[in-house]
């Protein structure tokens, strides 16, 4: 299935103004990056996957238009996808971008090593 490609011209005029973007066709959709990280994709599947952060996911997901994000049969941790409700106004597009953005912002760096329980290096970041 095509995604959205309206939706897709709605974020990049939002973005517009920024120079870390990148789109990237991934998960049956078009993804936007910011600073290397996905902050949302208008996804093949229909609405809008967003990054949230961990303590905002309960919170989002109680918003209407708002459900897990699955891929696969399996939920995805760190997404909500919203319905096309939840983003008809560009000021509700606005939001979930914005949303997205800090979220992707808020991750360790790339290249972070990651470290087990033990504090010692985990085999992930090699």
């Amino acid at each position: 299935m095509a995604y959205d490609e309206e939706t897709a011209g709605r974020i990049r005029k939002l973005l517009a103004d920024r120079s870390d973007v990148v789109e990237k066709k991934m998960m049956g959709g078009l993804s936007f990056m910011v600073q290397d990280r996905m902050c949302c994709a208008v996804s093949g599947r229909g609405g809008l996957l967003v990054r949230v952060r961990a303590e905002a996911l309960a919170s989002m997901l109680a918003e209407p238009h708002v459900r897990p994000a699955d891929i696969a049969g399996r939920t995805m941790t760190g997404f909500v996808r919203v319905g096309p409700d939840g983003y008809r106004s560009d000021a509700e597009l606005l939001t979930w971008v914005k949303r997205g953005i800090d979220s992707a912002a808020a991750l360790p760096p790339e290249g972070a090593k990651r470290k087990s329980k033990r504090g010692k290096p985990s085999s992930l970041s090699k």
